[in-house]
């Protein structure tokens, strides 16, 4: 299982510190307990069309045994590129800014990859419009009204939700895409979203499901 930080770092910053990244220790998802670090591994990040080496600590949960990998919030779950190119590659599609094949080429990722992300993201474009409304709503700010584009209308729900969210304590440094990853536990745009909740600090949040 994954649970996502609130790192305000850069890639390049949290790359060259390796291990020396100070992680906060959260609490077990299942049990509201403080895990215990327990080892960790390496994997790569692209941004800017540069790859890099960062390590990934896990923690063990001392009650139910679970183990969990703790994401930086630029890291989405099974993808190799960061939260942001990600994000703004499906932004500009969806505000019509231009086609995928553009956005590809600013990001600096092939084209076959940004179509990926976007495909994803609109297959999941209702339930996610939905529960960052819904969200926003939780958190004080206001509903984004339904869309005739699902696309876009997920866009503009994830913007309600951030600004909501940008009054509390660490999250506005991080930008709304990386907000995103961190409430969807990096599974933003993931093929199997195994969990329903969205997460803002110690609030597990169950949004309405789409119709």
């Amino acid at each position: 299982m994954s649970m996502v930080w609130l790192c305000p770092l850069t890639v390049d910053e949290y790359a060259s510190m390796g291990r020396a990244v100070k992680v906060p220790r959260p609490e077990c998802p299942s049990c509201l307990v403080p895990v215990v670090f327990w080892s960790g591994y390496w994997r790569h990040v692209r941004r800017q069309e540069r790859e890099r080496k960062i390590f990934i600590p896990r923690v063990r949960c001392r009650g139910c045994g679970v183990t969990h990998a703790l994401l930086p919030a630029f890291v989405l779950a099974r993808r190799l590129d960061a939260a942001e190119p990600v994000g703004a590659v499906i932004g500009q599609v969806a505000g019509g800014a231009c086609g995928v094949r553009r956005a590809a080429a600013a990001a600096g990722v092939p084209y076959t990859t940004a179509r990926s992300w976007v495909r994803r993201f609109t297959a999941r474009a209702g339930e996610l419009a939905v529960s960052f409304s819904a969200l926003a709503v939780e958190l004080g700010g206001e509903a984004v009204r339904p869309l005739p584009d699902r696309l876009r209308w997920a866009v503009a729900a994830i913007g309600a939700a951030f600004t909501a969210a940008a009054g509390l304590p660490g999250w506005a440094v991080l930008g709304r895409w990386r907000f995103a990853c961190a409430v969807t536990g990096g599974s933003l745009i993931a093929a199997n979203a195994s969990s329903p909740f969205l997460i803002i600090g110690r609030r597990r949040f169950m949004p309405p499901r789409s119709s």
